[in-house]
């Protein structure tokens, strides 16, 4: 049946309040705007981000909402000025916007856009990044309600409708099922290492964090030719899986007395040459940058966290360290994923390893709850 302008009916994963629980429910999803596409979802991973935003950050008037961010799919139909996809093509939704456009997208220092529903550098403390990225227009709605997508993606939904500077065509032959990690972990932690740290060949790397984006990290630590990459983790059960992406040693802050920094230090004779923090905290923020030689090295925050904060004094920096922040990995949003998924189909990306779970929709409190434990 011709669905093309018409509202589809489908299920999503709404949460109707914070610390709530995802229900599947009904949604009526809208036709496309002019500028929009409207996508069958094929495959939707769960991301830590999403639990952040749902159960520790996210303000109350950014609800009800469907989450969902890292996503591949298959074009329903498209608005009358969308000139770029067309009916069938195989997509990702990009929560990093790019339009090619404006001066950020011009620019090869950042990998910002205008565009964007979010202005990252007006924020005050008390508005979560991931909420002023929910859409404007709204586009979902059920039992007579907007709801809101987070990201201006919402793709734990079997159809969404996304801007098309939010879209991104991928290989024909891209498995939908696999390549959506690309769309956030993958693509935050390998370009963390690759373009923001910009890990040298013989170097000695840390990464603080070993769930996905960390993994990532560590990939991207390997890729780049370090020849040491120490991965830090309280959890002992992740270096079998970090080994597998390039992770020469495990260190657990619980084994020590001492500060994890001082360990590192004391480890690599004066610092690592590169440090990235995937957790989202400040504490390890700070101990990432002081696990890194005061000469030259270099720390990259990459995890996630709005309300904390950190210190760090004159002293740490002025001996020559450099502290970078990065989103999602440097990259721009439609360009590196495209990028990222043709390396992929090259072999010399690794994703399938990533994959812990194969899950339906309906269970989606059940896979919540697996990320919650950090149970693989």
């Amino acid at each position: 049946m011709d669905t093309t302008g018409k509202v589809i009916k489908c299920n999503a994963a709404v949460a109707w309040k914070p610390n709530g629980p995802l229900v599947i429910e009904e949604i009526e999803v809208a036709p496309p705007r002019a500028d929009e596409v409207r996508i069958k979802i094929v495959a939707t991973s769960l991301c830590h981000s999403d639990l952040y935003h749902l159960y520790e950050e996210m303000p109350k008037d950014g609800f009800p909402v469907v989450v969902g961010h890292e996503a591949t799919g298959i074009v329903e139909s498209v608005g009358s000025e969308v000139t770029e996809f067309k009916n069938g093509d195989k997509v990702m939704p990009v929560f990093f916007t790019q339009c090619r456009e404006c001066h950020f997208c011009k620019s090869p220092k950042t990998n910002h856009c205008v565009k964007a529903c979010w202005i990252i550098y007006s924020l005050t403390a008390c508005v979560s990044i991931i909420c002023r990225m929910c859409t404007i227009d709204f586009r979902f709605s059920c039992k007579g309600k907007k709801i809101l997508q987070l990201g201006g993606l919402g793709t734990l939904a079997e159809y969404t409708v996304v801007r098309q500077i939010n879209l991104a065509k991928i290989h024909p032959d891209a498995p939908l099922d696999k390549v959506c990690l690309i769309g956030c972990a993958i693509g935050t932690g390998y370009g963390s290492a690759v373009n923001i740290a910009q890990v040298e060949e013989g170097s000695t790397c840390a990464v603080f964090g070993l769930g996905a984006v960390g993994l990532a990290a560590v990939m991207g630590c390997k890729a780049a030719g370090a020849k040491r990459i120490i991965a830090v983790d309280t959890n002992p059960e992740k270096f079998e899986k970090a080994k597998i992406f390039g992770a020469t040693d495990f260190v657990n802050p619980k084994d020590h007395s001492k500060p994890i920094h001082d360990i590192l230090v004391e480890m690599t004779e004066g610092g690592v040459d590169f440090s990235l923090e995937c957790v989202g905290n400040a504490s390890v923020v700070e101990s990432a940058l002081h696990s890194t030689v005061p000469a030259w090295g270099v720390s990259v925050i990459v995890g996630y966290s709005q309300i904390q904060r950190f210190t760090a004094r004159p002293a740490d920096l002025i001996s020559g360290r450099t502290w970078k922040g990065a989103l999602y990995g440097g990259f721009k949003g439609k360009d590196g994923v495209i990028e990222l998924v043709q390396r992929y189909m090259e072999k010399k990306l690794m994703v399938d390893e990533f994959i812990t779970h194969n899950m339906d929709l309906c269970q989606v409190m059940e896979a919540v709850e697996l990320m919650k434990k950090a149970k693989w």
